[in-house]
């Protein structure tokens, strides 16, 4: 019988050991313990000052006010979330998670050493004719759970030593992600939340997220209304609202701000993804962020553009980009004087210059 205890804490050591990548073995001098806050033992995350303040719980009433009738995006749908209809998003009242791990293919100052803490949510309120997830998004595959489970998950991760929550697609889930977080937190919960949206949201409901979240971490897919009418579904608001939508992210949480290892812990960070045949108008898009929000926003000019989904449909983004459409989107956000480029993204601009 001792040999099976012995066998038992041995196997139990290495478990622990392989879930928390090592650091049992850590001492003081070995640095910053794995999950501590970003920036430092006297840091707290946004929604923690909001709950000592007493806020947060309002602040999470008044978002699920916003589930009967919906109108939690500009879709405006009025669907009765609460009494089971379902709108345009196809989503219900209770979270519905497709997935939750450390993921290291985000950007770099959100991954670190440890990951970001991704939890993908299903269903979404746009339905882009190019989506890579669209058997999330669109058919919402994934499981349907309580807020209590959402908490535990975030905990999860945190326990697993992700740098982040990093929060995908939840615009149509904000009020459940909302109480979630507060649940988490008085269960011990310290991370800085990520905003990972793609940018369909009203202004309206962005300012609820004031003092909740710490990182935005928005798409600007389109900037002209005709194609963003055509490959998403039928929003041709989307430029409009994405734009004033990201304005208010940046009065909240202003430029990427990160601790001494380079760990984001607020700001905004955005994201274009540049398409075939300028469908996506980047050097419009660099333009406005430059003169509407600051020369030292984060941004981040995506190269990875795909043929996915009914794009095969779509003459105009039915191939992948060049090298050229790439190279002139970054030639466009240097002129427009952006000094915060993503790291990837001028090493995806070398790969380019060297297939010319």
């Amino acid at each position: 019988m001792l040999e099976v205890k012995e066998q038992i804490s041995r196997r139990h050591l290495i478990k622990s050991f392989l879930l928390t990548g090592g650091s049992l073995l850590l001492t003081p001098g070995c640095g910053r313990a794995r999950n501590s806050p970003p920036g430092g033992e006297g840091w707290q995350p946004a929604y923690a000052r909001l709950e000592e303040n007493g806020l947060l719980a309002e602040r999470v009433e008044k978002a699920s006010e916003l589930l009967s009738p919906c109108t939690l995006c500009p879709r405006l749908c009025g669907s009765n979330r609460k009494n089971g209809e379902l709108g345009f998003c196809r989503a219900s009242a209770q979270p519905t998670v497709h997935s939750h791990n450390p993921h290291y293919g985000e950007e770099l100052p959100l991954v670190g050493r440890n990951g970001s803490g991704t939890i993908f949510f299903s269903h979404c309120n746009l339905r882009c004719v190019f989506c890579q997830n669209w058997p999330i998004a669109h058919k919402g595959r994934g499981n349907t759970e309580s807020e209590q489970d959402l908490a535990r998950r975030m905990l999860q991760l945190q326990r697993r030593g992700c740098h982040n929550i990093n929060l995908v697609t939840p615009t149509h889930m904000m009020p459940m992600i909302l109480r979630a977080v507060r649940i988490a937190h008085l269960e011990g919960l310290r991370l800085p939340l990520v905003y990972n949206t793609g940018g369909y949201e009203r202004k309206e409901v962005v300012e609820l997220l004031d003092g909740v979240v710490d990182i935005y971490l928005p798409d600007i897919k389109f900037m002209d209304d005709e194609p963003s009418h055509r490959y998403t579904g039928g929003a041709g608001d989307y430029p409009e609202n994405a734009r004033a939508a990201v304005r208010e992210m940046h009065r909240q949480v202003g430029e990427l701000q990160t601790d001494e290892e380079g760990i984001a812990r607020r700001g905004l960070m955005i994201r274009h993804l540049v398409m075939p045949n300028r469908v996506s108008n980047p050097r419009r898009f660099v333009e406005w962020v430059a003169e509407t929000l600051s020369t030292d926003t984060y941004v981040n000019i995506m190269s990875q553009y795909r043929v996915a989904h009914e794009a095969f449909n779509f003459p105009s983004i039915n191939r992948a980009i060049t090298s050229e459409e790439f190279l002139e989107a970054m030639r466009w956000a240097e002129e427009a004087g952006l000094t915060n480029l993503d790291k990837r993204s001028l090493s995806q601009r070398q790969i380019h210059r060297r297939q010319r």
